[in-house]
């Protein structure tokens, strides 16, 4: 029986942000790019709900919350760099619950992607960097409050170290966190991990591979039930807010090391998309492409397509 990955989306994840660098078309651009191409039904993709208060706070503080819910320009909102409307925040909340489904789908196909998620940068008590929720650090937290796992891991290969899931888990030895980052790069000063690895400016292919695999192994290390893969775009060369030198093969090597890294212990996964801000949009969802279509690949046992 051919197992299928858990493709999870909503068009709810496209907000109005205004003249803004992140790129919010990129999800929907991506689903239909799917769907055109014939790599997932239209009738397949699992509709995400908002996440619940209950599962936020297992993360988030309730002041925090508040702030949200009633769009106060607080000191906790402020430093997202990004409008506050309603339509935004729920956006936010169906992250959170894309990922959570992607995660849970995955404990029994072995794979579930989010196209979208990945929103790193968000503290237990503030918002950073385009993020309001850590959809990343909800996910785990709402898995384990259900019994379906006592350890997981964040693999997180975006540009920018993910500050607030390292945040989130700091002292806590059931989640293992790894950022590969750009280490000039925001966010300064960065939020210990358990595991950082940052980057040269202009690091390349060959490195960055070399690195990636030596830091895995402490991934695999610490035995993780589940691992949530942040599989940024944003170290591709031609990112605007990136300095890495990542091809686009590279970028694709990246992702079938960790990938098949996983399926090979047989350990679920759950991806998010993370940042991505090429020059050219569509090579943003290019690479978002290769990375869904590795993933369905390794879940079929199959190899992915080019």
């Amino acid at each position: 029986m051919v197992r299928e990955a858990a493709v999870v989306h909503s068009s709810g994840y496209h907000c109005d942000l205004g003249t803004h660098v992140f790129p919010m078309e990129k999800f929907g651009l991506l689903r239909q790019r799917l769907v055109d191409a014939g790599d997932v039904a239209v009738d397949a993709f699992l509709e995400p709900g908002p996440a619940s208060r209950e599962d936020l706070l297992r993360v988030h503080s309730a002041e925090y919350l508040d702030d949200l819910e009633q769009l106060r320009w607080t000191l906790r909102t402020m430093n997202a760099e990004l409008p506050l409307t309603a339509d935004i925040v729920r956006a936010y909340r169906l992250a959170a619950g894309g990922t959570t489904l992607a995660a849970r789908e995955a404990l029994t196909r072995g794979c579930g992607v989010n196209l979208g998620g990945g929103f790193h940068h968000a503290y237990p008590d503030h918002a950073e960097g385009f993020c309001y929720l850590n959809d990343i650090a909800v996910a785990i937290r709402t898995l384990q409050h259900e019994g379906r796992v006592r350890r997981a891991a964040v693999v997180d290969c975006d540009v920018h170290q993910g500050n607030g899931t390292a945040r989130a888990f700091r002292g806590d030895d059931k989640v293992f966190t790894f950022s590969l980052h750009q280490q000039r790069n925001y966010p300064t000063p960065k939020e210990p991990g358990d595991l950082d690895v940052g980057l040269d400016d202009g690091t390349g292919d060959a490195e960055y591979l070399e690195r990636l695999e030596q830091a895995l192994v402490r991934v695999w290390e610490s035995a993780p039930e589940l691992v949530i893969y942040q599989a940024g775009a944003d170290t591709y060369r031609e990112d605007q807010l990136g300095g890495l030198a990542l091809t686009i093969e590279g970028l694709a090597a990246r992702d079938l090391m960790v990938l098949e890294g996983c399926a090979r212990r047989g350990v679920p996964v759950a991806v998010t998309l993370g940042g991505g801000y090429a020059r050219r949009l569509d090579d943003t969802v290019q690479i978002h492409l290769a990375t869904c279509r590795q993933a369905f690949a390794l879940a079929r046992d199959e190899k992915p397509r080019s």
